[in-house]
């Protein structure tokens, strides 16, 4: 495991200081994060299943890329990184208008981030990291979206909640352990 600070920050996003991933996560301090979500032209996700080295939800499925941003990078910058660097895909991301705080206990550890959901497009076959992941699939929303609800222990809590994001239906995926989700943003309405 590769030890770094990330940025922690306040309820509106703002910083507040630098800590160590590590205790940060077994604290449970709000930091900043993102998920990449990429899609191919037939509309399908990219979902990559986690490295059973991984600390926080080991072999399970969630979107492309998620990671947290250190201290003085730029958002969108950091994640094109951790997409080369897990995925071995390069492409131009965009900010999706979607902002959400969370808090899940994963384990030992506690998940609490202000994630910003990003998204980019890519046709290929990913060049994964298999100290990051150890598999991947395209599938279609609709497709996710019935697995998470038949299995949801299957997939991370925050690919579960994105996924939740875009579903019109009044069932949500449930998330064991949830303490906390509020929506900050969606689509250019702040809250």
């Amino acid at each position: 495991i590769i030890m770094y600070d990330i940025l922690l920050v306040d309820e509106d996003n703002n910083p507040v200081g630098t800590g160590e991933k590590m205790d940060i996560h077994r604290r449970g301090l709000l930091h900043r994060a993102f998920s990449v979500m990429v899609y191919n032209s037939k509309r399908e996700v990219l979902l990559q299943r986690r490295a059973l080295s991984k600390y926080t939800c080991p072999g399970l499925w969630s979107n492309a890329c998620c990671s947290h941003p250190r201290p003085g990078e730029h958002l969108l910058l950091a994640a094109k990184r951790r997409l080369k660097e897990e995925m071995g895909i390069a492409i131009p991301l965009k900010e999706v208008g979607i902002e959400f705080i969370y808090r899940v206990k994963v384990g030992d550890l506690t998940e609490n981030e202000y994630d910003h959901v990003l998204y980019g497009q890519f046709d290929g076959d990913p060049r994964i990291n298999p100290e990051e992941a150890d598999d991947w699939k395209w599938m279609g929303f609709v497709d996710i979206r019935n697995d998470m609800k038949a299995n949801p222990e299957a997939y991370t809590p925050w690919f579960r909640l994105i996924i939740s994001q875009g579903d019109n239906e009044a069932e949500q995926i449930p998330v064991q352990r949830l303490e906390r989700y509020e929506v900050r943003k969606l689509i250019g309405n702040n809250r």
